[in-house]
């Protein structure tokens, strides 16, 4: 019988949160938990088996590297974060050489595995994670800005009244400073933001810009009020886990490989994709204005500076 394997590295606040997530949605057969923290993660892995009578059945341990073996999606949560005052460039120096470790190990246990990286700088580390892994392209992908597009839609459900799940809304690009509201393609009801603020008589100056900076700032309020952010991002992980086991071929917008779309290449950014059991299947380029293809652009300089700086070959 076929089994769902699922291997999450890292059992930190967003480790275990999509833990308990994957599990209750009942996607998986078995979960493995591997954290450097052994304790953690034997406490974690013990703490989600005692639910075990609320949920489908699933097999859920801790372990190490070698127990992610013939698993179907390996979710990389590890990583070091960043201490007051560094630069993402430190965060990442910092990861590089633990990503250059555990994702050859992968591999070698489960070389047909896809690998989904949340880690940040998330675009960063899944491009490193491509080239230490030498997997296909499509099998290596990132969180990319499904957590930040869930993010927007919220925002614009606030503000307009309407069910999140109903505005087809886009962030692209870089997870963080740099990324993009694609307000070209942002439509409710068939109809675009302007229209539908003018048909609800909704007069705001400057509308686009305060939602954009709520979602691109969302993540630093929760942190500074709690410390950490996990459940959003969990449930953003479990979205993509669920279009991948179940071969969905939803459209979201993960961190994907650019070879040559929008003039952009040899960088992982996110862009609506459509996502299955062989992981991307295609990158879809959506329309953009002058504008927005000029900051995508920039996205990817930025991403692309970050990659040159870190040296890894």
């Amino acid at each position: 019988m076929p089994t769902n394997k699922i291997s999450i590295i890292g059992a930190g606040f967003v480790g275990s949160t999509t833990a308990f997530s994957i599990m209750e949605a009942g996607l998986a057969s078995d979960i493995v938990l591997v954290d450097v923290n052994r304790e953690k993660a034997d406490a974690e892995a013990m703490d989600l088996r005692q639910g075990a009578a609320f949920v489908k059945a699933v097999e859920i341990i801790s372990g190490t590297l070698e127990d992610t073996k013939d698993s179907t999606l390996i979710i990389i949560t590890a990583g070091i974060g960043p201490k007051p005052g560094e630069t993402r460039l430190d965060i990442l120096n910092k990861n590089v050489p633990i990503f250059r470790s555990i994702v050859p190990e992968l591999v070698k246990q489960s070389p047909d595995a896809l690998i989904l990286v949340v880690s940040n700088p998330v675009d960063v580390l899944t491009y490193m994670t491509y080239r230490f892994a030498g997997s296909p392209k499509n099998r290596v992908f990132g969180s990319g800005t499904v957590l930040d597009t869930s993010r927007l839609k919220s925002i614009l459900s606030q503000s307009f009244g309407v069910d999140a799940r109903n505005i087809h809304a886009y962030i692209i690009g870089e997870h963080g400073d740099s990324e993009i509201a694609a307000w070209s393609a942002t439509k409710i009801a068939g109809m675009s933001v302007e229209q539908y603020q003018d048909m609800l008589g909704m007069y705001e100056k400057d509308f686009k810009e305060r939602i954009h900076h709520d979602v691109k700032n969302a993540a630093y309020e929760i942190i500074n009020r709690k410390g950490y952010t996990n459940y959003a991002v969990a449930l953003a992980i479990r979205r993509i886990v669920e279009a991948v086991l179940r071969d969905e071929k939803s459209i979201l917008t993960v961190s994907g490989l650019f070879e040559g779309e929008f003039g952009i290449s040899d960088v992982y950014m996110a862009m609506p994709c459509i996502v299955g059991r062989n992981g991307i299947e295609r990158i879809l380029p959506i329309p953009l204005d002058d504008n927005e293809h000029q900051k995508l652009k920039e996205s990817a300089d930025i991403l692309k500076s970050m990659i040159k700086a870190a040296n890894i070959d």
